[in-house]
């Protein structure tokens, strides 16, 4: 008895020093905690509350009664997701939006970090980078508009190409082979300077001996940058693009939907307005709900996939 009651102290009391360390560092350390505490809050209520109603995707759903009195018909949605041509052609789309983002969005990124990282005037520098950062800050809305006013049949660029070129006018936003050319350019021009962010603190961590000891070794400015800039960033450009992976399935509704007319829809419509569609406007909940969880899922299998293709080439990864 006596040697049983031992056993069981001596099994309890490392985890409950471990967890008396905890609660004492978590205390020492509690307005670090407060500081994370709006973001946790964030996504636990709009992140992980509403994944309750995924359940959904598994009903026959009738909002005129419990989301638990619906009928339960299994994976009869998830079924019609492949079935449907008109799904197929909205996931061709949004695959081929994202790739397009990823090819040519991405990079400009890096370039746009590597270019403002060799200015060495600080205060040009500054100008540059604000002007860059701003237009992140305007919403789709505004962005839509500005590019519409440019491009539309009365705009500057088509009055310039008559005007001054004597051309036909191009209708950039009617034209469906014009609509992915010009949703990765409002990408690019909106985006691309917000997320140098991220790759100009990764620069300015990077040694300044290396570049000493690359000048002394002759290695001209091009070469500074191909042996040292990009191999010191490599890690963070491997994370962000494993993450961009992860988003794959997921270019976004507003700017999608505010480009869309009935010109361009077979082209342009992804899979956030196909759910808008399907969901909100024709009111198949059930179904829409199975879109949305599919493109879930394929987004999570991507991230677990370039985890593991980037340990493999010896990067950290994400986890």
């Amino acid at each position: 008895m006596n040697e049983t009651a031992v056993q069981t102290r001596d099994t309890r009391q490392p985890n409950t020093g471990r967890w008396n360390g905890l609660k004492r560092r978590m205390w020492r350390e509690r307005y670090i905690y407060l500081l994370l505490l709006p973001g946790v809050l964030y996504f636990v209520i709009y992140k992980y509350v509403p994944m309750a109603g995924l359940v959904i995707a598994f009903q026959d759903f009738n909002p005129f009664t419990s989301i638990w009195e619906n009928d339960w018909i299994g994976f009869k949605n998830f079924s019609r997701i492949f079935a449907d041509k008109e799904v197929v052609n909205v996931i061709w789309n949004t695959i081929n939006i994202s790739l397009l983002q990823i090819l040519m969005a991405f990079p400009i990124s890096i370039i746009l970090a590597l270019m403002l990282n060799e200015l060495r005037n600080e205060t040009y520098k500054r100008i540059i980078q604000s002007m860059v950062y701003l237009p992140h800050f305007l919403s789709w809305v505004v962005v839509v508009g500005i590019f519409v006013v440019f491009l539309r049949g009365e705009g500057l660029i088509n009055k310039f190409l008559t005007d001054t070129l004597n051309w036909n006018q191009i209708p950039f936003l009617t034209d469906p082979a014009l609509f992915k050319p010009v949703i990765i350019a409002q990408i690019i021009w909106k985006e691309s300077g917000w997320s140098t962010i991220i790759f100009l603190a990764a620069l300015a961590g990077v040694n300044p001996q290396l570049y000493e000891a690359a000048v002394i070794d002759g290695a001209s400015r091009w070469r500074q940058i191909w042996h040292v800039t990009l191999p010191a960033i490599r890690s963070v450009i491997v994370i962000l693009f494993i993450l961009r992976l992860g988003s794959v399935m997921d270019t976004g509704f507003e700017q999608i939907f505010l480009m869309l007319n009935p010109f361009n829809m077979d082209t342009g419509n992804v899979l956030d307005t196909y759910v808008y569609f399907k969901g909100i406007q024709q009111g198949d909940v059930s179904f829409a709900t199975a879109v949305g969880m599919f493109k879930g899922l394929v987004g999570l299998v991507l991230v677990m996939a370039a985890n593991r293709i980037a340990k493999r080439f010896g990067e950290d990864g994400l986890y």
